[in-house]
């Protein structure tokens, strides 16, 4: 999947080079030497050698006693502070562990930000199906339940560039059919929840459910995702729906 935010060119402003190593790290490489870092920012090795100095002293970044690079805490402290993702967490929280102690499996909880999903937590059940998603990670709309739930409510422009887009197969069950996904999407606004079965890997079995915020708009998603063995997801909706009608109460609550 295209990562978002980078800058184009290799040459630029100082701001925009830095931001290009930063997002040279990703979860399938979350450490990485100067010259890799360079090659995939696309920035003279000189270059990135100055400014990764500047970001090691200032805490975006951590150079082991290997050599490699890492994400600093400096970072994460900062990410904590994004209020998307921050308050509509920590008010669902409650919520989220309720269902998770219900369940025993994968709860997780998203936003979308332009064509992606964002998941901002993840409570896994003891015994519960692996499954790829992380906090803090992006993934298409098209296959998770919380996806699907999310782009169920987004503005008919995004849907549009989604839909139309370039769609990635997971497995043989990943719906790309243009058609066949709107009318999916139709459902999901129709019946309040979202189904993903075997869309992102064979073993697993998503529901989701829209969260809403102020003015009925729907802010998040909350998903249950257990294993493919046979579950008939109808019985996990009144589960996921309920948890979704809590968050959204406590969200147009008082702070």
């Amino acid at each position: 999947m295209a990562r978002r935010g980078r800058p184009a060119g290799s040459t630029g402003p100082v701001v925009g080079r830095a931001l290009r190593l930063l997002d040279a790290f990703s979860a399938q490489r979350p450490e990485l030497s100067l010259s890799e870092i360079a090659r995939r920012a696309e920035v003279p090795v000189a270059t990135a050698h100055r400014l990764m100095h500047e970001l090691c002293g200032w805490g975006a970044v951590e150079r082991g006693e290997d050599g490699l690079y890492r994400i600093g805490l400096r970072l994460w402290e900062l990410g904590s502070l994004a209020p998307r993702g921050q308050g509509l967490r920590e008010r669902a929280l409650p919520f989220l562990e309720d269902l998770s102690q219900i369940a025993r499996e994968n709860v997780q909880l998203a936003i979308r930000e332009g064509t992606e999903v964002i998941f901002i937590e993840r409570i896994a059940g003891s015994g519960a199906v692996p499954v790829l998603t992380r906090v803090g990670g992006r993934f298409a709309l098209t296959a998770t339940g919380v996806g699907l739930a999310l782009l169920a409510h987004a503005p008919a422009d995004v849907q549009d560039e989604v839909i139309n887009g370039s769609i990635e197969r997971y497995t043989s069950h990943t719906v790309t059919d243009p058609e066949e996904l709107r009318r999916m999407l139709a459902d999901v606004r129709t019946n309040g929840f979202s189904i993903s079965d075997g869309q992102i890997s064979l073993d697993t079995l998503s529901v989701g459910a829209p969260i809403y915020g102020g003015h009925e708009q729907v802010v998040a998603a909350v998903s249950l995702v257990v294993r493919n063995d046979g579950t008939s997801p109808h019985a996990l909706v009144p589960l996921v729906r309920t948890s979704a009608r809590a968050i959204s109460r406590a969200l147009s609550g008082p702070a």
